[in-house]
C-alpha cells in the first residue's frame, strides 16, 4: 500500500475519532431532539455507536422511547386542539390525509389502545394515528400508556439491530479496515426495507 493510501486511511481514522469524541461528549444533548424528529435513523446510529463505546445502550433505549413518545404527544396535541384543521393544513405536508384519519377514527371506537400499540409496532400510519387519537379526544393517560408499550417494542427492536451492526463493525474492523462502511450501508438498507414493509402494511391496513 502506497504512502498516499496510508495517509488517506490515517486521516479518515482521525476524522472518525474526532466525530466519536464529539458524540461521546455532546451526543446525549442532541440525541433526544434527533429522536423526536427522526427516531428510527437516530436510534440505529446511536445504538451502533453505543456498541462501539460512545454511549450507554440503556440510555440510548430510554431516550429513543422518550423521543418517540414526545413526538406522539405533539401530534396528539395538534389533533386535539385543531382537529381536522391540522389535517388540512400542516398535517397534509406530513402525509396525514382526512381519508386516513376518518378510517382511523372507526378503529378507535372499538380498539383505541390496541390501535395505538399495533400501528406503532407494525405499520407506517403512526403520524395519522396519533393525530386521529387527539381529534377523537382519546383519553390521554390511555394514549400515553399504549404509546409507551408500542415504543418499548419498536425502540427495542431498533436498538438491538443497531447494536448488532455496531458489534460486527467492532469485531471485523480489526481485520478489514473499510468494512465499517459496508456494515453502515447494510444498516441503512435494513432501515429502508423496514420502512417499505411498514408502508405496505399501512396500505393494507387502510384498505
Amino acid at each position: 500500500m502506497g504512502k498516499a493510501h496510508l495517509n488517506f486511511y490515517y486521516q479518515m481514522e482521525q476524522s472518525g475519532q474526532y466525530i466519536f469524541d464529539f458524540l461521546h461528549s455532546y451526543g446525549y444533548l442532541i440525541m433526544l431532539p434527533l429522536m423526536i424528529i427522526e427516531g428510527p435513523v437516530a436510534t440505529i446510529i446511536a445504538a451502533m455507536l453505543a456498541s462501539l463505546g460512545a454511549f450507554n445502550v440503556f440510555v440510548v433505549l430510554a431516550l429513543s422511547i422518550l423521543g418517540d413518545m414526545l413526538g406522539d404527544v405533539l401530534l396528539y396535541g395538534a389533533g386535539y386542539k385543531w382537529g381536522m384543521g391540522f389535517v388540512h393544513g400542516f398535517g397534509k405536508r406530513m402525509g396525514i390525509t382526512e381519508k386516513v384519519v376518518l378510517k382511523m377514527e372507526k378503529y378507535f371506537e372499538k380498539h383505541g389502545g390496541k390501535t395505538i400499540f399495533a400501528v406503532k409496532s407494525t405499520t407506517g400510519l403512526c403520524w395519522a394515528t396519533f393525530a386521529a387519537a387527539g381529534i377523537v379526544k382519546m383519553d390521554f393517560k390511555k394514549f400515553v400508556k399504549y404509546s409507551f408499550l408500542g415504543g418499548v417494542v419498536w425502540s427495542g427492536f431498533l436498538v438491538s439491530m443497531g447494536y448488532f451492526y455496531g458489534y460486527l463493525w467492532r469485531e471485523i474492523k480489526q481485520y478489514i479496515s473499510w468494512v465499517g462502511w459496508i456494515i453502515f450501508a447494510v444498516a441503512i438498507i435494513s432501515f429502508v426495507l423496514i420502512t417499505l414493509y411498514k408502508k405496505k402494511q399501512s396500505e393494507k391496513f387502510v384498505e
